[in-house]
């Protein structure tokens, strides 16, 4: 089993296209097996790293993951 970081950081490259992803914080949640508010934790965070950027329903990757 990975961790949720490590799940949420896999999903992000396997599913960007043009490295975005259009998504939200639940669907993402759902589809990684864990609750919405620990991925919006985790976001947020890889978002003050500069790493995504966060919109409405949309998520950059700035670099590479």
């Amino acid at each position: 089993f990975r961790s949720v970081d490590a799940r949420l950081i896999r999903y992000l490259k396997e599913k960007s296209v043009n490295n975005e992803i259009r998504i939200t914080h639940q669907q993402l949640a759902g589809a990684l097996g864990t609750a919405r508010e620990v991925v919006s934790r985790l976001l947020k965070q890889m978002e003050r790293d500069r790493l995504i950027s966060l919109e409405r329903g949309r998520i950059t990757i700035r670099k590479p993951l």
